[in-house]
């Protein structure tokens, strides 16, 4: 006995596998089967969301805007998308796009950061939250009222060489390169919206200097034409000794300036030396020289 013949299937038909998720197909030459997948789903876009600040001095509130994603950004770049497309009024302060103006100084999930300089790749998944700098007053949006560190500076005393004959100045390279660190500063305030004692403490502004204008004073002190003696004024008028040296305004400075190492530090070892040093003031009782009043630096430099 035989075992009977299964019957051909006709040409043609369509038979499901046992997957389900395939399908076996005959051609008409009676060729094997051939498989059938479905094609893949298409993939989502990738996007941005800024989570921005908006309001003006009255108040406001964080506003989320989601964009299309963009290899390569930086925070400003989608800050100009949003004003292109989404908020043609968000107010932002910029200029340069290369990290020298200082101008799009802001907070980027809470650190003050040049919005040109931070680049979205490298921020952590999820919303951007991009806000004003706290520590000065609110004009709109994500632009601030920074005349304060203005005002400081008009009270820095002038550089005041003394009298010599053009050409007759000499200096060694290495106090070159001192003052050379200092005047790296674009002027972004990070450092200043940071400090926590003015950050902190609103009245303080009257009577503090800030970490800006600390490394200015150290570069006129340090300066070896100098004649004038800014210590009494950075003790008793500039607020020298409230600074606790944290460090925070070295972190975020985008120049790399070592502003507590290699200028506060060494203001405050030189105004102690010059109002409890007893060999200092032994030396000023002989040649019958005084320290400067902060009046003298401020308005008579030699």
């Amino acid at each position: 006995m035989t075992d009977a013949m299964p019957e051909p299937t006709p040409a043609g038909a369509w038979t499901a596998t046992t997957t389900g998720a395939e399908v076996a197909a005959l051609d008409d030459a009676g060729a094997g089967p051939r498989t059938f997948e479905p094609g893949p789903a298409e993939e989502e876009e990738p996007t941005v969301t800024l989570r921005v600040w908006r309001g003006d001095p009255s108040g406001g509130d964080l506003v989320d805007y989601t964009l299309p994603s963009e290899e390569g950004e930086v925070v400003l770049d989608v800050v100009h998308r949003i004003q292109a497309t989404l908020a043609p009024d968000l107010a932002c302060r910029w200029n340069c796009k290369a990290g020298k103006c200082g101008s799009c100084s802001s907070e980027i999930n809470g650190k003050p950061s040049l919005m040109c300089m931070t680049r979205v790749d490298e921020l952590p998944e999820g919303p951007i939250t991009v806000t004003p700098m706290r520590t000065f007053p609110i004009l709109r949006d994500l632009v601030t009222d920074v005349s304060f560190n203005y005002e400081v500076a008009r009270r820095v005393p002038a550089f005041a060489p003394p009298p010599a004959a053009p050409g007759d100045y000499r200096m060694q390279q290495v106090d070159v390169e001192r003052g050379q660190e200092f005047r790296k500063c674009i002027e972004c305030f990070m450092c200043q919206d940071v400090c926590h004692v003015i950050r902190d403490h609103e009245d303080n502004k009257r009577q503090y200097a800030g970490p800006r204008f600390f490394i200015r004073y150290a570069e006129l002190e340090m300066h070896p034409l100098d004649t004038n003696d800014r210590r009494e004024l950075l003790r008793q008028r500039m607020g020298l000794g409230l600074c606790n040296i944290t460090k925070c305004c070295t972190e975020v400075c985008p120049e790399h300036i070592k502003i507590t190492d290699n200028a506060i530090i060494p203001l405050k070892e030189r105004v102690v030396d010059a109002s409890y040093d007893p060999v200092a003031w032994l030396g000023r009782k002989i040649l019958r020289r005084h320290k400067r009043s902060p009046e003298e630096a401020a308005a008579h430099p030699r």
